[in-house]
């Protein structure tokens, strides 16, 4: 069955009633049944529930791992790179109360069988907060009690956030043969609960350290309100739903602020590059948006936004003497204005001929 998300309706153009939030016939995952360990609830009945499910499942994800062989440690700089400009995201673009901007970033050190999240599973309370309001002190709380009871995350990083969509920060990290992988996760400012992130990606191959790695971030649905634009209320998704990543046709409706029909994918949100660092750091890392930025590198795509306009109006009265030929005529008015080259908007006004009824032939109403 495909679940959907919401049940609140809108009339779009042309009068058809559309949900306002649907996961587009992709519904992944089964609920419940995950074998992936999450953060627990918390306190003795959240780490017996760990324990529970480790000791239940504890061959899903760990029988794919490969073991670090590398001798030692390793030091990593990860500098974020949002790309999330008016000119790739034309579609509703946050300009104020609040602009675009980016959460803290949050950064695990950890290994196999952890995950702070992932594609098709259920966001933990903590996560589903931090994409709620990108508040990080239930999720920071979760990942310590795991920290504690299961040695499985190594550190726990935080780097400043970002005050605007194409702003940059950055964090140094540590990982360890036993913890080589790495999560992350950045919430979306203004959003429902929408977030970037990175799931469980291992920095060492065999015997080795990666020297450089650089992903392109894509927007996730945490699945736990069910607002459908940057800018939407508060609504709750009862029952939760899983993590899903949105696309320019998922979900598949006019109203998302993701929508744009004509691309096969979205452009990146942001980049993140992960270098190793082979000298020891001396002095202190100032990870923020204020970082210097080198000209000509940051060179945003144009997104192509179509004109999209309202239903018609109902038709005026007739203009021509009773009896006679005449005009009548109908309106429509801009919902959103075409930006980068998308197609143009359709005329707003349309005229029908017509022939004055409801009078007598001498011009006297009935």
């Amino acid at each position: 069955m495909h679940a959907i998300k919401g049940t609140l309706m809108t009339r779009a153009a042309g009068g058809h009633r559309h949900l306002l939030k649907a996961t587009g016939g992709q519904h992944t995952g089964r609920r419940g049944g995950s074998s992936t360990l999450m953060a627990p609830h918390g306190g003795l009945q959240g780490l017996l529930g760990v324990l529970l499910l480790l000791a239940g499942r504890p061959a899903c994800h760990a029988t794919d791992a490969k073991p670090c062989l590398a001798a030692g440690p390793a030091s990593y700089l990860l500098l974020f790179s949002g790309q999330w400009s008016s000119t790739t995201f034309p579609k509703q673009y946050p300009l104020f109360r609040p602009p675009a901007q980016w959460s803290k970033l949050i950064v695990i050190t950890h290994g196999p069988p952890f995950r702070l999240w992932r594609e098709g599973g259920h966001a933990s309370p903590g996560v589903k907060r931090f994409a709620e309001d990108g508040q990080a002190d239930e999720l920071v709380k979760e990942l310590t009690e795991i920290r504690k009871s299961l040695k499985m995350i190594h550190a726990i990083h935080q780097a400043p956030n970002v005050s605007s969509g194409t702003g940059r920060t950055a964090a140094r990290v540590l990982v360890v043969p036993r913890a080589s992988r790495i999560s992350l996760l950045m919430k979306l400012i203004p959003s429902p609960d929408w977030f970037t992130g990175v799931d469980s990606l291992d920095l060492c191959d065999g015997g080795h350290w990666k020297p450089r790695v650089t992903l392109e971030l894509r927007p996730y649905d945490a699945g736990t309100d069910s607002g459908f634009t940057f800018s939407s209320p508060n609504f709750p998704t009862s029952p939760q739903e899983n993590i899903t990543r949105i696309t320019s046709q998922s979900p598949n409706h006019p109203a998302s602020s993701f929508y744009y029909p004509r691309l096969a994918e979205l452009p990146p949100l942001a980049t993140l590059t992960i270098v190793r660092r082979t000298k020891r750091p001396t002095g202190r890392l100032h990870p923020s948006h204020h970082m210097r930025r080198v000209p000509g590198i940051q060179q945003f795509s144009e997104t192509p936004l179509d004109c999209e306009v309202s239903r018609w109006s109902s038709w005026g009265l007739c203009s021509a003497p009773c009896a006679q030929a005449g005009l009548r005529q109908r309106t429509r008015f801009v919902l959103l204005r075409p930006a980068n080259d998308g197609e143009p908007c359709p005329d707003l006004e349309e005229e029908s001929p017509c022939v004055r009824e409801g009078c007598s032939v001498d011009g006297d109403r009935r």
